[in-house]
């Protein structure tokens, strides 16, 4: 049996964008462009990407790295205010054991003619499966893969 523990941490990503607000809140709101920055890529194999952005909607993704065990993201949305802030929590697992929960805030500020992207996020990482360096490196490559979805 897995010994229990909980380990909370909250850490903040800032991003600068060559895009308007109204943009890159898009690459979240459209889902089309969110999978493909959020959940696909080299190796990952997507089973599942569905949702409602709404608040009080939530999104729901399923999906694998070259073949390992399942992942599971379940995401309920908390505050939307378009073009300015998403406020969101989720829950991850892996295979049976749920890793971590969080609070998430995305902020969207004008910078000249594009935008800074602030992301806080405020996690529990379970039974030592996950932790603040392996998911602030996670948001930390996603951040990348909005820029790419950006500029295409």
């Amino acid at each position: 049996m897995t010994e229990r523990s909980v380990t909370h941490a909250t850490f903040t990503l800032e991003q600068t964008y060559d895009a308007p607000p109204a943009k890159v809140f898009n690459a979240f709101a459209d889902p089309a462009i969110k999978r493909r920055w959020y959940v696909e890529g080299e190796g990952w194999q997507v089973e599942e990407f569905t949702g409602e952005f709404k608040v009080g909607g939530y999104e729901r993704s399923r999906f694998r790295f070259r073949g390992g065990e399942l992942i599971r993201n379940d995401t309920t949305y908390h505050d939307i205010v378009p073009n300015e802030r998403i406020i969101f929590a989720y829950t991850m697992t892996i295979g049976e054991n749920r890793i971590s929960a969080s609070l998430t805030t995305f902020e969207f500020k004008p910078a000249g003619a594009g935008t800074k992207l602030i992301c806080t996020e405020q996690g529990a990482f379970l039974d030592g499966y996950d932790n603040v360096e392996a998911r602030e490196g996670g948001w930390g490559h996603l951040l990348e893969a909005l820029g790419r979805a950006l500029q295409s």
